[in-house]
């Protein structure tokens, strides 16, 4: 299966880039376009452990979400 490229955008003074769901093999590119932050809106299909050793938080938008809710 081919992934879709990666897409930057920006907001005011907030840098995006939306991909499809990481991989291991992809932190370099997340370290290239310095990621700080990945809110996962998938599952999980790589190891928090190595983005956050790599000082790149990771977010679970269904975990947020269900937060404001109750």
């Amino acid at each position: 299966m081919t992934c879709p490229a990666p897409v930057k955008t920006a907001y005011r003074n907030m840098r995006f880039l939306i991909t499809h769901s990481p991989t291991n093999a992809s932190l370099q590119e997340l370290k290239k376009n310095r990621v700080t932050t990945i809110v996962r809106i998938c599952e999980a299909i790589y190891n928090i452990a190595i983005f956050e050793k790599e000082s790149i938080q990771v977010l679970d938008r269904i975990t947020r979400f269900n937060c404001f809710i109750q």
